[in-house]
């Protein structure tokens, strides 16, 4: 029988001039996974910073074991056996794996940090995670999904009695979702109690018990896991959503961006491809497969060794991003906020970053025809905003990536490389986005979206590409692509280089 182990009761939660929480229920029983659901913005990051410590409520009360608690600090909700992993990392880069899964309760020895049985923890926790990464590497070194299951892993060895997991699947492939349900079936089975937050609703019949739905900082309905997508899309947007993936194909046109035999050393080789006009062409793969690191070498971020881009026609040259962008190349990086956006800064100035170099005269900036550039695009693409000098750290999730995709039709990009473009979007953010692709590509642009979400990849996409192991293994028209044939194209094994 499960027992009660937490419930919140009319948690209220308000910030300058935002009702965050407006009266929150939530109750939660040992060995399930109480799925929590909502639209960005709708209360659900405020929840459980409450439930972790980092914030206080104004109203209501949380009562643990049928005991109020007072939760000041992550040391608290710590304390009483309560462990979050966050959307945002909470990691150091600077240092190691093995360090960032020891941090702030090393195991010791005569006094001094046992460094011998952090890397044996170390090893330990990422067995259990399935993730092969050598615990010395330094945080930094990581991509966004290994920095995912290290989160993962750390919480684990908490040994928490109640867990909660802010989308831990959004930067995952398949199989690493796989080995995560695994994973939490197990702590369910050991009895812990599971918060899952997620903007995938395939996933909640699949690992959930129950639901609540959160909406406009109240909770709505709670319901059992079994209920059906429309029900759920219906109960956390407050109206129906006729097509989760709403593509409308335009003729192809001219090739805009050409990719040549593309090769650097231990990372990807010979890959070669080309973007239409009015095209989406998806790139697939697992994690590792080195679609990250082609999208940035094709827009200079990075340097290849051999092999040369083409956009419409002109050469670029190899690491050399002003050039790519004055070309008409435009990239939106997986990590939108710790490299598309200045998060201290307004709106107006984030959607003009790309275009300030072209407005700077004899080193000043025309700062009246940035804004106008800005508001225009603000409009046209329903920014949810109080202004253009709103700082871009206090949107949604949703109203983010439009500002990332938004500075580059600022510049008038006429090739958008697009990488996990709705990582950690609501379901109808993502309808927003991509309908925004779809204006893109009516209106000429070419698009090359890079996804681990599967179904977005053959919902979206005119062509799928995909990669393995740092190579191009297949290319697949929508036609053809299923989730079964791109999958076994994913894991094909290839001789050369491995993605790192």
């Amino acid at each position: 029988m499960r027992q009660e182990i937490l419930r919140a009761e009319g948690l209220r939660k308000v910030f300058p001039g935002v009702v965050a929480l407006d009266g929150v229920d939530l109750s939660l029983r040992t060995g399930e996974v109480h799925v929590l659901l909502g639209e960005n913005g709708a209360g659900k990051s405020t929840l459980i910073k409450i439930l972790s410590g980092a914030y206080h409520p104004d109203g209501g009360r949380v009562l643990l074991d049928g005991e109020p608690v007072a939760l000041r600090t992550a040391g608290d909700a710590q304390r009483l056996g309560i462990a979050t992993i966050y959307q945002e990392f909470n990691l150091v880069p600077q240092l190691t794996v093995a360090e960032n899964l020891s941090l702030g309760r090393p195991p010791r020895r005569l006094g001094f940090v046992d460094f011998k049985r952090v890397e044996e923890r170390a090893i330990r926790l990422l067995g259990q995670v399935g993730v092969d990464v050598h615990p010395r590497t330094p945080v930094a070194r990581l991509g966004i999904a290994r920095m995912q299951m290290v989160e993962i892993a750390k919480a684990l060895g908490l040994d928490a009695r109640m867990l909660i997991m802010d989308e831990p699947t959004a930067v995952l492939t398949t199989g690493e979702v796989d080995r995560l349900f695994t994973i939490v079936r197990q702590l369910r089975h050991a009895g812990v109690a599971i918060v899952f937050i997620t903007h995938h609703l395939e996933e909640i019949a699949e690992i959930g018990d129950r639901v609540t739905v959160l909406r406009d900082g109240r909770s709505v309905a709670e319901m059992p896991a079994s209920a059906s997508p429309d029900e759920l899309i219906g109960l956390m947007v407050g109206r129906p959503i006729d097509q989760q993936y709403p593509r409308r194909p335009a003729a192809p046109g001219e090739p805009l961006l050409r990719v040549s035999k593309l090769t650097r050393k231990g990372a990807f080789d010979d890959v070669s491809f080309e973007v239409r006009a009015g095209e989406v062409v998806g790139v697939a793969g697992l994690v590792g497969a080195g679609r990250t690191e082609v999208a940035r070498a094709v827009f200079g971020a990075d340097h290849y060794d051999s092999g040369e881009v083409r956009v419409r026609g002109r050469r670029l040259p190899p690491g050399d991003v002003h050039l790519a962008m004055e070309a008409g190349l435009g990239l939106v990086p997986e990590d939108r906020k710790g490299q598309g956006l200045v998060l201290g800064a307004g709106i107006g100035e984030n959607l003009g970053l790309v275009l300030m170099r072209d407005a700077t005269r004899a080193g000043f900036v025309d700062r009246s025809r940035l804004r106008e550039a800005a508001a225009e695009v603000a409009r046209r693409l329903g920014i949810r905003m109080t202004g253009l000098d709103q700082e871009v750290r206090t949107l949604s999730g949703g109203n983010q990536q439009k500002v990332v995709i938004g500075k580059w039709l600022v510049a008038n990009a006429g090739v958008l490389i697009l990488d996990e473009p709705t990582r950690g979007i609501d379901v109808g953010a993502k309808v927003e986005i991509y309908q925004l692709i779809n204006g893109l590509t009516e209106s000429g642009h070419a698009v090359l979206m890079i996804s681990s979400d599967l179904p977005e990849v053959l919902g979206m996409s005119d062509r799928v590409l995909v990669m393995a192991r740092g190579r191009l293994v297949g290319e697949l028209p929508a036609s053809q692509a299923t989730q079964d044939s791109v999958m076994a194209l994913a894991v094909t094994e290839v001789e050369g280089p491995r993605a790192r």
